[in-house]
């Protein structure tokens, strides 16, 4: 406990209750050196961090100056690399919470705060414990006592977690618990320590664990604090000669944010003025106008946003939003006027004069809820919002007995009709301004509390009246008018997204005649179709509406998937009624399917290459009635296939004298000798090469151990970058002759960017790989990996314009992707090698986007391969 009540004026109470006689005092951090309190394990996340990344990102590219977007984007990006190798709250969570059955409090700003974080208790803590046991309490809520009666007996051998807002904060003591959660920032140190504190405990034999997600670390009174409370007590203790009293030195604090944080700040300061700078604006307000009651809107004539800065400077100092306000600075605004509890006081003075003007000018308060004062006060929503407050009950404290009887003084009308309807209205109109529509998920929440997406919903269910019971009274033809003026769609999210998949279903049947759709196909539109038609089938069929079941069977929908293996087999079987035999091409493909490729496989399970599966006996005779090879298990000494690249290996060599088989080369059968020769190594390293085949390559000439281990690598990467158009492997990647292809490219990588620490790269080496698209950083990498789904995207459009809205069929949004590409080329700047790139397969503006830029001076940065444009206008 501590006898200073900090957001009270730091009012001393051992001053104002006992003339400053403190009998005894000691420090938290006293407490934990002499083991009274065990030391807490202290845990620090980068989620709050994480939660501004966005927003900061979005501030860098709105940003005016180039100087300060340049700066900027330096500082995001490094933060960006901190914040990915940094762990998620789950991996946290996983990591420290030793106590897996444990009960935890956790500390919310408010009930919508609180609602919100328990959303995330299966995704963040389904790791410690798939169903653990979740409280809530607060003040406001009639079933705290019980639940949190019930927090406090709960025994199980599951996870317990309590969320709390302020009714823990002191007074209540829990027995057992194992630490607590902060999800609320506070600058208020008597709070933070009441928080913290309900996880110390004289009678606890664990050591408590404390997660502060919100980094209250950076505030007044934090960890660090603490930790000098201890050195203080130590030293004390070692001076008198009593070290024998000293238990714990230090505790654990788990940080590694210390460079997030920095980086942070430094884009922060970059982005906007400093608080000092601020604070000056802030001053000279005060100096002309006697307060600090500067509107939100408020900006200084040199365009800084004051009013949005003293706002922010309150909901720090309320505790419901993260900010460094120290004591130094709450003094410093307090000494010019600053109001910290009494701003809705302030908001409704104000308001309540306007209402008052218009009362004396017009006689009554009629006010439709559009209308707004001449000063910027929007009249009517207040008004609006009051009546709502008195019929509803709730904002009680703000719209007390006496105000409403100030209100009847002056004409008040509590009941009009509609009124709520004309509020929701208002704010749907709103919402229209902004976005352009009324596509809101039927969640949705105004700033104000208003349930705007779930009045959007039931219109719609009044409109249709064909769902059963109603849910309000019909809509009038004139409120249909006013809504389809600003964007109303009738249809919902859903029944949009329906009539999409079963337009482009329709447009599929047209065309083939069926829905037999593969489920990785994509419509030339760019629709994920075939995913869809999977969601319709997984649903299945008496799961979907009796119209949308008629739909679906008139195009001949196919609910029960067929035997994919039945399917491919009756492909494979067509084929040898057809040719008489299975000698297909190896990129042999039918209705989509790729039918050589399954039938290798099967031979490959049949062999035993592929451990985990086997074939039946029944799918065995299946194939064999259709003239299926089995390799050398149908009693060939050696395959066709390796009997005849043998012959070209004894032609070259019988020709040369030795195997060294340039790249490109190829004998009488038309496949790459060389390639075949590097498996063959690959087998015997294996032990997979029998000796009989190995005798006969040492006949002519085998060398088994390859000379230039660098020229093997390049010439899988060759054959690699052939048959894909890139060299986007993952480090374990392994070609089909066992070749380690991923190690070897991600050490080519390591010399490359490593010169000084590995075997360095030659020029010509370096050279040779960049002919084949090699990408030596993480960033080009993941430039290559839209790449990729951007050329794959080109090939599906075949001349048509591309849409920003398409996403492959893996979710990458490659329309986003391309038109990033665009805003890069339009900046001014983009590597030449990637503009090169994205003109071969059609995606960005050639010579028509140069011509209409002919004004640009187009230079190279020395070292940088970036393409300059700068405007000569």
């Amino acid at each position: 406990a501590t006898n200073i009540r900090y957001l009270d004026n730091q009012r001393d109470m051992a001053d104002e209750l006992f003339d400053g006689n403190v009998a005894s005092e000691m420090t938290l951090g006293e407490a934990i050196v002499r083991g009274i309190l065990n030391a807490p394990t202290y845990v620090l996340s980068a989620f709050a961090y994480q939660q501004d990344y966005d927003r900061l990102k979005s501030r860098v590219h709105r940003a005016k100056s180039k100087a300060t977007r340049d700066a900027g984007e330096k500082y995001l990006e490094a933060l960006r690399r901190a914040l990915e190798q940094a762990d998620g709250l789950d991996a946290i969570f996983n990591k420290y919470m030793a106590d897996r059955a444990g009960k935890y409090l956790v500390f919310c700003a408010n009930a919508e705060h609180m609602r919100e974080m328990m959303g995330h208790v299966p995704e963040w803590f389904g790791k410690i414990d798939a169903k653990p046991h979740v409280y809530s309490a607060y003040s406001d809520d009639p079933a705290t006592s019980k639940a949190f009666a019930d927090f406090k007996a709960d025994g199980s051998d599951h996870l317990k977690l309590l969320f709390c807002i302020d009714m823990l904060n002191e007074g209540i003591h829990v027995e057992d618990v194992s630490g607590v959660i902060l999800f609320r920032p506070t600058i208020s140190p008597i709070i933070y320590k009441q928080q913290i504190g309900r996880a110390l405990s004289a009678s606890k034999a664990k050591e408590p664990v404390i997660f502060d997600i919100v980094n209250n670390i950076e505030n007044l009174y934090s960890i660090s604090t603490i930790e000098q409370e201890m050195q203080v007590a130590v030293n004390y203790y070692r001076f008198l000669g009593e070290g024998g009293m000293v238990v714990n030195e230090r505790f654990r604090v788990i940080d590694e944010l210390r460079n997030a944080r920095e980086l942070f700040e430094q884009l922060n300061d970059t982005l906007s003025a400093s608080w000092d700078t601020m604070y000056e604006y802030a001053k000279r307000y005060f100096a002309e106008h006697g307060n600090l009651e500067v509107p939100r809107r408020y900006k200084t004539e040199d365009g800084y946003s004051l009013g949005i800065w003293i706002y922010t400077q309150r909901k720090v100092y309320a505790g419901v939003q993260y900010g460094n306000l120290d004591e130094s600075r709450v003094a410093r605004l307090e000494a010019i006027g600053m109001v910290w509890d009494s701003v809705r006081d302030l908001s409704w003075q104000r308001y309540y004069e306007a209402a008052k003007n218009y009362y004396d000018e017009h006689g009554n308060l009629k006010v439709v809820v559009t209308d707004m004062t001449t000063d910027g006060i929007r009249l009517g929503q207040w008004i609006a919002n009051l009546r709502t407050y008195r019929k509803s009950g709730i904002r009680s404290a703000y719209l007390t007995q006496e105000r409403i009887q100030a209100l009847d003084r002056i004409g008040m009308v509590w009941d009009v009709p509609d009124y709520l309807w004309e509020e929701n209205y208002a704010a749907a109109m709103q919402y229209y301004r902004e976005h352009g529509n009324l596509d809101m998920p039927n969640f949705y929440v105004t700033e104000d509390g208003l349930r705007l997406g779930a009045w959007i919903f039931k219109l719609r269910a009044l409109r249709k009246n064909g769902r059963g019971t109603k849910v309000g009274a019909e809509l009038t033809q004139e409120q249909i008018d006013r809504l389809d003026d600003i964007g109303m769609i009738w249809d919902s999210v859903h029944e949009r997204a329906w009539e999409r998949g079963l337009t482009e279903a329709r447009a599929y049947h047209s065309e083939h005649g069926n829905l037999n759709v593969p489920s990785t196909y994509v419509s030339p539109s760019g629709y994920a179709l075939g995913k869809w038609i999977c969601a319709r089938r997984s649903k299945g069929r008496d799961n979907h509406s009796t119209e949308r079941r008629a739909q679906l069977d008139a195009l001949g929908m196919i609910w029960q998937k067929p035997d994919s293996w039945k399917v491919r087999y009756a492909l494979a079987k067509a084929y040898y009624e057809e040719h008489g035999d299975l000698k297909m091409a190896p990129d042999y493909k039918s209705e989509g399917i790729w039918v050589s490729k399954w039938l290798n496989e099967q031979r490959q399970i049949y062999i035993g290459n592929r451990p985990g599966k086997a074939l039946t006996q029944e799918q065995i005779q299946l194939l064999e009635a259709i003239g299926m090879g089995w390799d050398n298990r149908n009693h060939n000494k050696w395959s066709a296939a390796w009997e005849e690249s043998y012959q070209d290996a004894k032609v070259y060599y019988e020709a040369h004298g030795d195997l060294k088989v340039p790249e490109g080369y190829k004998g009488a059968s038309g496949k790459l000798l060389a390639v075949w020769i590097l498996r063959q190594r690959t087998l015997r390293r294996d032990g997979k090469l029998p000796d009989e085949q190995a005798h006969m390559l040492d006949k002519i000439g085998m060398i088994w151990e390859c000379e230039d281990s660098w020229e093997t690598g390049y010439l899988h990467a060759e054959q690699f970058y052939k048959a894909n158009g890139h060299l986007a492997v993952k480090g374990q990647f392994v070609c089909e002759d066992g070749y380690r292809l991923g190690s070897w490219i991600a050490n080519q990588r390591a010399k490359h960017n490593h010169p000084t620490k590995y075997y360095y790269l030659t020029d010509e080496q370096t050279k040779r790989l960049e002919q084949l698209g090699m990408v030596w950083s993480p960033s080009d990498r993941s430039w290559q990996n839209g790449y990729i789904h951007a050329k794959k995207y080109s090939e599906l459009l075949r001349g048509k314009p591309w849409q920003q809205t398409y996403v492959s069929p893996d979710g990458f949004k490659t329309g986003e992707w391309i038109r990033g590409q665009v805003r890069v080329l339009k900046r001014g700047r983009i590597k030449s090698s990637h503009l090169q790139a994205l003109r071969e397969i059609g995606l960005l503006p050639d010579g028509e986007w140069m011509d209409a830029h002919r004004d640009a001076a187009i230079s190279v940065g020395g070292g940088h391969d970036d393409l300059q444009i700068e405007s000569r206008g």
